[in-house]
């Protein structure tokens, strides 16, 4: 099946166009800087063919339309026509607890996603705009939904529940959620192949380190707790997010600076993690390079990061009664062996021992990069979400066509 893959932010649309009968991807990239001057499209076929060039994307609907006449471009498309895109995906950030699993999007679907918004409210009405525009511009296509938050609805209630009056869970929803669902649930799966073993066999520990960061716990296949919470601002230090803090911090701060919540927002999400404590940059390869120089903030910057990280591979081990393999996926996890190394630096007593030159090679590949000595098997993944999103679009509109039959 011919699947269009979509994720709707609130200045871009990146795209994948694939193949699922040969798991292939036949063209990708994005449109950015919606709605401003300068709107760009970046276009790459799978053969290599590659375009760069200015675009009129006044809205997301444009930018969609663009995107559908570069698929279909005799210079650089895929297809002839639209009739061969088959089916839409869409990236959704949250599906709140109502949503648990990809879903065609339906008139109540969409209802449902938008009554999320209060909970995503820097993501959800762009997922929606996204979905708006296909209806319009592709009426007789079925849509999916695949959302962040699925895969951690099995978490159970010890772990998502918070300490707060129980009636704030029940009047507004307040609760762990969690985040990157689609990565860690490709993820997994693919650690599970290259173990050559049955993911509901197996405890897997994921880590999702890029500008956002997350960790999973998969306990035979299912997601037992997270680290991403109520909004994806709990847990890991990431690149401009703080990640856990003692919650007085907060109203401590906001009294001393007089701070609006606006304001203290912003410092948390934007103005926090690697760049907060480095006062150099948001970007784990520049924060490497300065350390490496003997610059004291981006070394403690490297520090405090890869220490929270371990913390919560460690506890993820205690809270499944054990791990088989720890994955590291995302911009940095994929490609920092310096942030890999040390994030399991210390942990010999779960099993694992790291192969320095293994681990320094794995650029670039899915690869294995513990020892062959290691108890625990620990593995680099470039993750594919848009392969998961295609595949479950396939899945349920096949469901649908039979059941028309």
């Amino acid at each position: 099946m011919r699947i269009l893959v979509l994720n709707s932010g609130s200045s871009s649309v990146k795209y994948k166009f694939f193949d699922t009968g040969k798991r292939l991807c036949l063209a990708e990239g994005q449109v950015e800087r919606i709605g401003l001057p300068g709107s760009l499209l970046h276009h790459k076929r799978f053969d290599g063919d590659r375009i760069r060039t200015g675009v009129e994307a006044l809205d997301h609907g444009k930018a969609i339309e663009i995107v559908i006449a570069v698929l279909m471009s005799e210079n650089h498309g895929v297809i002839s026509e639209k009739g061969e895109i088959e089916a839409v995906g869409h990236r959704v950030a949250h599906g709140g607890e109502r949503l648990t699993e990809s879903a065609l999007i339906t008139d109540e679907v969409r209802k449902a996603i938008h009554d999320c918004i209060e909970l995503a409210p820097l993501h959800n009405p762009h997922n929606l705009r996204g979905i708006d525009a296909c209806k319009q511009l592709l009426p007789d296509i079925p849509q999916v939904a695949v959302f962040d938050t699925a895969f951690h609805h099995t978490m159970p209630a010890s772990s998502y529940i918070y300490a707060v009056p129980y009636i704030l869970y029940r009047r507004y929803g307040i609760r762990r959620y969690g985040f990157h669902g689609t990565s860690h649930r490709y993820v997994a799966g693919r650690t599970a192949e290259l173990m050559r073993r049955e993911l509901a066999s197996l405890n897997v520990i994921t880590c999702h380190l890029g500008n956002g960061c997350s960790v999973a716990a998969i306990k035979k296949g299912k997601s037992i707790d997270t680290s991403m919470g109520f909004t994806p601002l709990e847990g890991l230090v990431m690149g401009t997010r703080c990640g856990d803090i003692d919650p007085a911090l907060v109203l401590y701060v906001m009294s001393k600076e007089n701070l609006t919540v606006a304001e203290a927002t912003a410092m948390l999400n934007k103005h926090s993690g690697l760049v907060g404590i480095s006062g150099i940059s948001s970007d784990m390869r520049e924060i490497e390079n300065q350390a490496e120089r003997g610059e004291e903030r981006a070394k403690l910057a490297l520090e405090v990061f890869t220490y929270r990280v371990k913390k919560y591979i460690g506890a993820y081990a205690a809270a499944m009664g054990g791990v088989d393999a720890v994955t590291f996926t995302g911009g940095i996890g994929s490609n920092s062996a310096i942030v890999r190394a040390k994030s399991l630096d210390g942990l010999e007593f779960l099993g694992i021992n790291l192969d320095v030159e293994r681990n320094r090679g794995a650029i670039g590949v899915d690869s294995e990069i513990s020892s062959s000595q290691s108890r625990t098997k620990v593995y680099t993944v470039f993750t594919n979400e848009e392969l998961v999103i295609a595949l479950d679009t396939e899945r349920i509109v096949s469901s649908l066509e039979h059941q028309r039959r």
